[in-house]
């Protein structure tokens, strides 16, 4: 848009500048109290998610409960519980003996780091659980999960590490080539 056509339409464009330098970094209490906010707000996800599908599926449908609706809530509480866990361990802060604040553990809201990954599969989860209320087909989608950490295992070490170059022979100079040449010749061993 014009600066003239914005003019004519009561509007104002504003250019920002993307920011320079890099990013600031978080301070220890600002990373506690993120990590805080982050567990509360996921363990809201999960306990929504769970008494939906217990109020739904085991109160109001309970006549239809069979082996498989017992088996996804055991799954979806054991993958609710381990993703939890592996996050309260990496927010765990650590203290000094006499309170002082050390380390506010790690930053869950960091992107590209294993919390968000953590995160992705609570999230799935729980949208798979409330959707398999009407129809346990849904629960196939569960397979992204695995998916996603097939895909990004072959990206990041198996086809790096399969179709890597071969380390190639450095180049000498005519010199040095000889002078190996010959020692070879020297070191040769003739076995009667």
């Amino acid at each position: 848009m014009t600066e003239q056509q914005s003019k004519r339409l009561g509007t104002t464009t504003t250019k920002m500048a993307p920011p320079k330098g890099k990013q600031p970094t978080k301070g220890k209490k600002e990373i506690l109290q993120g990590n805080k906010d982050t567990l509360r707000f996921y363990v809201k996800i999960m306990a929504a998610s769970m008494a939906i599908y217990v109020v739904v599926c085991l109160l109001l449908l309970y006549s239809s409960v069979g082996w498989f609706t017992i088996l996804t809530l055991v799954f979806s509480s054991s993958v609710y519980g381990s993703c939890y866990k592996a996050m309260e361990s990496m927010a765990r802060p650590t203290y000094s003996d006499t309170g002082v604040l050390l380390d506010g553990g790690i930053d869950l809201n960091m992107t590209s780091g294993f919390a968000e990954h953590l995160k992705d599969v609570i999230l799935l989860t729980a949208i798979v659980q409330v959707l398999s209320i009407i129809s346990h087909y849904f629960w196939i989608l569960w397979l992204l999960a695995p998916g996603r950490a097939f895909y990004m295992l072959w990206t990041n070490i198996l086809a790096p590490w399969i179709f890597a170059e071969a380390p190639s022979q450095e180049e000498m100079d005519p010199k040095q080539q000889k002078k190996l040449e010959r020692k070879m010749k020297k070191e040769k061993i003739v076995y009667k």
